[in-house]
């Protein structure tokens, strides 16, 4: 999450790498606390083991595995392997100066790649990694700045592990990179080099989309412009809320993924083999149904959840 957002910040789930989530007592915080700051926090990027909050005085501040702290910053994404901050001079009409470290570096030192880009209003710009004028983005992965298709018109990217996707100013999906665990909602298993859109979504205009963040996640999720997720990608943990039990089918073999993507099989009737790990896919978009029909506003997926917020308590 790296957006403006009115109020007070909270946060939950593993610190223990020592990231501030509320109090940040133990390993984990199981609800949601405030974040040190509170209404002062301007916007937050969470990679897994570090956080990075920029406050409304324009202060950036790392805890976790990644520490220090930096002044004049507007925006910030955080990722495992790479910290990218953005800040310039005061003005709408003023270049901004994008700069891209190392976490590990605190923010000292000469960044890894360093970039000017025209200031865009509120507005106009979109979350990084997304770059304004949307014609190009941040990588995690060298080359650290990648040009985005002359016909693309970006409205928000998101990236994964291994895969990204991107929403049009139509309200399309795109998608690109690995697929070996579904994520890239085509039908398969392949990889694509370029963007691809998702024809299971086609005719449905989309509000969001989440790949999960540049850890190790495949199970990417959008939210339509009417309240509807779709959802796709690993099913290992039971992130996307569908069953797996009768994708083995009565085939006779039982077969499944590996973690790495490659399939497992075992005859039937062979009792001395040892039973394969099933990890099933869901390699196409689908619907996921929530209790009462609820409507949701947001929609996140993280390494192994799903998560959505409704219009209304239910």
């Amino acid at each position: 999450m790296a957006e403006q957002r009115p109020g007070a910040w909270f946060g939950f789930g593993f610190c223990g790498f020592g990231q501030a989530l509320g109090r940040g007592r133990g390993p984990q915080v199981s609800s949601p606390e405030p974040l040190p700051g509170g209404t002062a926090v301007r916007c937050v990027s969470a990679a897994w083991s570090y956080t990075a909050v920029v406050t409304r005085a324009g202060r950036v501040e790392l805890s976790g595995s990644a520490s220090g702290a930096a002044d004049g910053c507007r925006a910030v994404w955080a990722s495992e392997g790479l910290l990218v901050v953005m800040g310039g001079g005061p003005g709408p009409e003023e270049a901004e100066l994008l700069r891209a470290w190392a976490p590990e570096s605190a923010l000292r030192g000469e960044p890894l790649w360093a970039q000017k880009v025209l200031r865009e209003s509120e507005a106009q710009a979109g979350p990084l990694p997304l770059l304004p004028g949307a014609r190009a983005y941040v990588s995690p992965r060298p080359p650290l700045c990648r040009a985005l298709a002359a016909g693309l018109r970006a409205r928000r990217l998101e990236l994964g592990a291994e895969h990204a996707l991107l929403l049009d100013a139509q309200g399309q999906v795109f998608s690109w990179g690995g697929g070996r665990h579904g994520q890239l909602g085509h039908g398969g298993l392949e990889a694509e080099a370029e963007p691809r859109p998702v024809e299971a979504l086609q005719g449905l205009r989309m509000a969001e989309v989440a790949a999960g963040g540049a850890s190790v996640s495949w199970s990417p999720c959008c939210l339509s412009e009417v309240g509807n997720v779709y959802v796709w990608g690993w099913i290992e943990s039971g992130q996307l809320a569908l069953s797996t039990r009768s994708l083995a089918g009565d085939t006779g073999q039982g077969a499944g993924l590996q973690e790495d993507g490659l399939e497992e099989e075992r005859a039937a009737g062979d009792e001395d083999a040892a039973p394969a790990a099933f990890i099933a896919v869901q390699p196409f978009p689908a619907l996921l149904y929530l209790p009462l029909g609820a409507e949701v506003a947001k929609a996140s997926s993280g390494s192994r959840h799903t998560a959505v917020v409704t219009r209304e308590w239910g």
